[in-house]
């Protein structure tokens, strides 16, 4: 790997508890755990493939009951799912599942690690998963990890084969698998020694389960008790758990929190073999490394601890951390070292937090916040200096004991200080299924760290201390209180299309346009870049700070045929340019209740489509499922979209306005008003309307009917997006009105061909495809259709949802024919 990574502070920076970016104590109870947790020298890494993969139970049991360092490292960020809260799809989706996650891990108490893989969707066997991903390469992050955190015990979720029940399942253990043996051996990536030594950890375990019919357990295994009640957390750790998965709010995956033991189990497939418990074999205490006086000094604090007054350990704590500097162990010393800190800033009870009154700042910007800071201890905390880039504030000032601290000072965003966005994110993977790191550090961290902020630097009983705080926004909501979050670097001016995908006329002409936001007052041009040859230029641009300038355009066809743009599409790329400045990138935000506000960039292009489809049908009825495209691309396409909503289900004859109407995805199972609105859209049809369904899950259907003949769901998916389609009907009217539709219309899909097909129905029910991934029996249930009355009913589970928003124009073509079924 090449050396590409900032130089590390020669210091520790200490965060605490962040709460929405604010700098906070732990309670009572939280800093008795992290003193059992200190007197433990012993690391465990679950391993497995996605968010909502890990056993929160397991973590919680190992984090509460073991007081162990547990981290889970998930090999992708879950990219490939669906969500069942919006219309984030892919790396946008993989950014709110990463997030959820790590609010997961708050409340379980593990930590998060991921590798550098991208979800691509669901995969059947490991050989098709590694078709995409590079086993050596996430090999390599793994072993990164296991270096650096030091696992005594790697625990995999899945077995390396087909009980995994997915492929990329089963490549997490078979990376999981290879990691481990070469993580210790120095003649095994060889590069990441310039930042780590080999480590070996001591065993590698199967947590064996029963998921449905997957059956793995064994009464002969290892079991152990989990689930226990602890009464600081004032439930069992199986309760912990559900309420951490239960984060998962994208994918739908509450779960209950459950009462009481129950047992965990565990094989053997590498390293050494154990009796009585995860541990044997391993001294998991100071006697590792040669300093059983040092645990029995935490152990008499433990003894001691005062919950109403923690910071009665501080002189105890304080003389334990010069003892830990003398530890010969460097990595023991350096980590619990860490460890300690935290609990000596706790037990102080101090506060501090950096707040200004807006959301977002450009680079080189001037920007006023607010420094508050408070301790709650008799041991002396003195504030020597507040320290950011460009700037020192001397404090020279002791805390008064439970005396708030405040001050107002200016700080110079640096210039040249890079936009806050996820670091994996931050420039293009080298291929589809990897993303890029920028620097070889940052392998494995779960998020990057916030931008800009400041160090305080503090003695607490005369001892230094250096503590990063970010610099956040702050405002108090009406209903939920003060709310704060990290403030955001932006570019100077943010540019975009007003749509991602443009449709050019009948002529072949294109109208559109592009927003132009200023962060700040700046003049400049824009151009329009046609694949590599710009195609439009507008002068004399004046943007002024917090407004929108929105720049019409068209292109006649002649200038694109000149640019050279040929085939089904291109890509226009929007560009402004003030100066040596080049502005060329969309922000997007991400907001939801449960996670951070999150901010990502893209290349501010568009995708341009020929109009190469005819739909007979104008106007339609769509009814809102988990999010997708499909309202926006029928609009875009000039139809007349109307979003149905409870009023317009009062009777069938209320509904003959339609020409066709079309469900999101997964509308059977989010909207649960779909048991009374399916019997009205059945008498639609009987009418002489045309109705189209998309695909839903098996889970939590809102009703049981969903076509006016019967069908059964069921997990059955072609998910390689090349697999041949066969037409079994070539003559279906389908497949050749208004549009006919070839073998060449299913070139170029995305992701899958579809999901949750339908495995048995009414013989009244024809099908239009035969398809199957490699070595698979043919499935025919990806597209149902039946005249039902006067009008057309068809049910469809070809992944459109993912199809639209790339622009692959064989699926419009098809959805299209769909629509005008009845025209």
């Amino acid at each position: 790997m090449p050396k590409r990574f900032r130089p590390l502070l020669s210091f520790v920076l200490l965060s605490l508890n962040a709460i929405g970016q604010q700098v906070r104590p732990a309670a009572s109870a939280e800093i008795h755990h992290k003193l059992l947790q200190l007197n433990k020298l012993v690391n465990v890494l679950y391993f497995a493939a996605h968010p909502d993969d890990e056993n929160t139970r397991l973590l919680s049991w190992l984090v509460h009951d073991q007081n162990v360092r547990t981290a889970y490292l998930s090999l992708t960020r879950g990219d490939g799912g669906q969500n069942i809260l919006g219309r984030e799809q892919s790396a946008a989706l993989g950014l709110i599942r990463t997030y959820e996650l790590l609010e997961a891990r708050k409340i379980d108490g593990a930590e998060q690690f991921f590798t550098r893989a991208v979800d691509f969707g669901f995969s059947k066997n490991h050989n098709e998963t590694f078709k995409h991903w590079n086993q050596s390469v996430l090999t390599g992050d793994a072993v990164w990890t296991i270096r650096s955190f030091r696992p005594d015990i790697i625990i995999c979720r899945f077995p390396p084969d087909a009980r995994a029940g997915h492929g990329q399942h089963a490549a997490s253990a078979i990376v999981a698998a290879e990691a481990f043996k070469a993580a210790g051996d120095k003649k095994r990536y060889p590069e990441q020694l310039k930042y780590s030594t080999p480590w070996q950890p001591k065993r590698l375990l199967l947590n064996t389960y029963r998921f449905g019919t997957n059956n793995t357990l064994s009464e002969s295994q290892f079991k152990l008790a989990t689930g226990q009640y602890k009464p600081q957390l004032g439930m069992g750790y199986s309760e912990l758990a559900g309420i951490s998965r239960s984060v998962h709010r994208s994918q739908g995956a509450g779960t209950p929190s459950v009462a009481g033991i129950q047992s965990e189990y565990f094989l053997l497939t590498d390293g050494q073999a154990m009796s009585s418990t995860l541990f044997d074999g391993i001294d998991i205490t100071w006697n590792r490394v040669g300093r059983k006086d040092i645990g029995g000094q935490i152990e008499n604090v433990i003894k001691n601890f005062n919950y109403s007054r923690p910071d009665l350990s501080l002189p105890d704590l304080l003389r334990i951390k010069k003892q830990i500097k003398e530890v010969k162990d460097p990595f023991w010393r350096k980590e619990k070292l860490k460890e300690i800190d935290q609990l000596i800033l706790d037990c102080s009870g101090l506060m501090t937090e950096l707040y200004c009154n807006q959301p977002e700042a450009v680079a080189g910007s001037d920007l006023s916040f607010s420094f508050n800071s408070i301790a709650r201890s008799e041991v002396a905390v003195q504030l020597e200096s507040l320290q950011w880039q460009g700037g020192t504030a001397q404090l020279n000032r002791r805390l008064a004991n439970d005396s708030l601290f405040s001050a107002n000072y200016k700080i110079k965003i640096p210039e040249g200080t890079p936009v806050s966005e996820p670091y994996w994110l931050s420039r293009p993977g080298k291929d589809a299924f990897h993303y890029d790191l920028p620097a070889d550090t940052l392998n494995g961290i779960p998020a990057s760290e916030a931008n800009p902020g400041a160090v305080l630097k503090l003695k607490i009983g005369g001892e230094p201390f250096m503590v990063r705080i970010p610099l956040s926004y702050k405002r108090l909501d009406p209903v939920k209180g003060d709310l704060a979050e990290a403030l955001r670097i932006v570019p100077a001016v943010i540019t975009g299309f007003t749509g991602a995908l443009l449709i050019r006329d009948e002529k072949g002409d294109l109208n559109g346009s592009v927003r132009l936001h200023a962060m700040k007052d700046i003049n400049g041009e824009l151009s329009l870049i046609a694949d590599t040859r710009p195609v439009f230029k507008q002068d004399n641009i004046s943007l002024r700070t917090g407004q929108d300038t929105v720049i019409q355009f068209h292109l006649e066809t002649k200038q694109m045929t000149e640019a050279g743009t040929s085939g089904d599409g291109f890509t226009l790329k929007a560009v402004f340019q003030s100066g040596d400045f080049r502005f060329d990138r969309l922000q997007h935000l991400i907001r939801y209740d449960h996670i951070p506000t999150l901010q990502y960039f893209t290349p501010s292009d568009a995708k341009v489509l020929n109009q190469t489809w005819k739909c007979s049908a104008r106007k339609i009825g769509y009814i809102e499922g988990a999010g997708d495209f499909t309202a926006d691309f029928l609009r875009l396409a000039g139809l007349d979209v109307v979003v149905l909503k409870d009023e317009n289900f009062i009777s069938a004859a209320g509904l003959e306005q339609f020409d066709a109407i079309i469900t999101g995805i997964r509308a059977v199972n989010t909207e649960k008003k779909m048991a009374y609105w399916l019997p009205v859209l059945h008498q639609y049809v009987k009418n002489g309307g045309t109705l189209v369904m998309q695909y839903n899950t098996l889970q939590d259907l809102a009703a049981g009917n969903i076509g006016p003949y019967p069908f059964s769901l069921a997990n059955l998916r072609v998910t390689e997006e090349d697999a041949k389609v066969e037409f079994t009907d070539p003559s279906h009217r389908l497949l050749n009105y208004p549009n006919k539709i070839t073998e060449s219309d299913f070139r170029g899909w995305v992701q899958e061909r579809g999901l949750y097909f339908p495995s048995q129905w009414d013989d009244r029910y024809e099908t239009l495809f035969s398809m199957h991934d490699e070595d698979e029996q043919p499935l025919k249930g990806s597209t149902l259709y039946t005249r039902y009355g006067k009008g057309h009913y068809i049910y469809s589970s070809l992944s459109f949802f993912r199809q639209l928003p790339a622009g692959n124009t064989g699926a419009v073509r098809l959805l299209m024919n769909m629509l005008s079924a009845g025209k």
